[in-house]
């Protein structure tokens, strides 16, 4: 059984160790952060956590979380990156319940650096894994918390990509279009701009009849990958809607 504090505190000092006291005061001030900041970069990061599960192959689902139960709790950016890549390192040892522990994580964000990671990569690969999880995604698309509501939209953008059905993002997204908060905003047009790549009609007949609700922000995002003709036609519906 590995040590998760012990663990914790190598991978804590190999942040320190590669950071520089410029790049940490950068990303505190770009993130607008209150967390700690070690100024170590992501292919620093990256290499610590591949290096770790280089080095410990059978490592268990128990010892996991553990360990990304304790970086989580360090008030450190780094160390929060840390748990994240772990956690997308090892997807093959999550679960369905697994969802409750990145729910928790999406929690204690604030900041769309470790929602879009959580949600997009992490939630959005269990529920393709284990289809019966969105059910709480549906409960993440109604609750209070704004960044929660954002994961309910990016965790369907790795199903869509493997062919689920549009209905259930459709459905989060038209309950959400009229939402003044820019993160929401900006995440109904990704999964929308994403989709359209594989999927453009779907795309087409959701936005045109909504066109005129969707915030510029969304529409921006949206119509990026669509053909000339069908995106004139939405941004003209959006104008004279």
């Amino acid at each position: 059984m590995i040590d998760a504090a012990g663990v914790a505190d190598l991978i804590e000092r190999a942040a320190r160790d590669g950071g520089t006291s410029e790049r940490a005061a950068g990303e505190k001030a770009y993130l607008k952060s209150d967390l700690d900041h070690l100024g170590a970069g992501m292919p620093a990061l990256r290499r610590i956590v591949k290096d770790f599960a280089a080095e410990h192959r059978d490592i268990s689902h128990a010892e996991l979380t553990a360990l990304v139960t304790e970086l989580w709790s360090r008030p450190i950016h780094e160390c929060r990156m840390a748990a994240i890549l772990l956690l997308e390192e090892h997807r093959r040892l999550l679960g369905e319940r697994d969802l409750a522990l990145v729910e928790s994580m999406i929690r204690g964000s604030l900041t769309w650096a470790y929602v879009d990671s959580l949600a997009g990569d992490i939630a959005g690969s269990l529920v393709v894994l284990h289809p019966h999880a969105v059910a709480r995604l549906d409960r993440w698309s109604t609750d209070p918390n704004f960044w929660v509501r954002r994961s309910a939209l990016l965790a369907m953008m790795a199903p869509l990509k493997q062919g689920a059905g549009f209905e259930r993002f459709g459905r989060y997204a038209d309950a959400m279009l009229d939402e003044k908060e820019f993160f929401i905003r900006k995440a109904i047009g990704w999964v929308l701009r994403e989709t359209s790549k594989r999927r453009p009609d779907e795309v087409v007949r959701w936005l045109l009849p909504r066109a005129n609700r969707a915030s510029g922000v969304t529409l921006r995002e949206a119509v990026k990958y669509l053909d000339a003709a069908d995106r004139d036609s939405i941004l003209r519906a959006a104008r004279h809607g």
